[in-house]
């Protein structure tokens, strides 16, 4: 894929070499170079715009991807939290068993 810039790039150095080599009076040059320069701007703009839009994409994207992912995390969190919990209680139960041997009775 070729970078747009490098595109632009050599339109420029295309337009600049013109200049030096146009055989045309000054007044027809500089009419050419307005009207290249006309066409670089509006390419630029239209290149810049589609960067922009991409970035929004991305952007968008990254969100979307990124809410993914946490709520993945939460979902495995939860599993794990669970998990501590289970073990949690049976060692209290063990606890609680191991505590009514110490107690006396009467």
């Amino acid at each position: 894929m070729i970078n747009k810039g490098t595109v632009i790039l050599g339109v420029l150095i295309g337009a600049a070499a013109g200049v030096l080599l146009a055989p045309n009076r000054g007044n027809i040059t500089r009419e050419k170079l307005r009207k290249e320069s006309k066409e670089i701007k509006d390419q630029l703009t239209t290149d810049l715009t589609e960067v922009k839009e991409d970035l929004s994409k991305a952007a968008v994207s990254g969100k979307e991807t990124l809410n993914k992912e946490f709520k993945d995390i939460a979902s495995k969190t939860s599993y794990k939290t669970e998990q501590a919990i289970t073990f949690l209680e049976k060692q209290l139960a063990i606890l609680k068993e191991k505590n009514k041997t110490l107690q006396k009775t009467s």
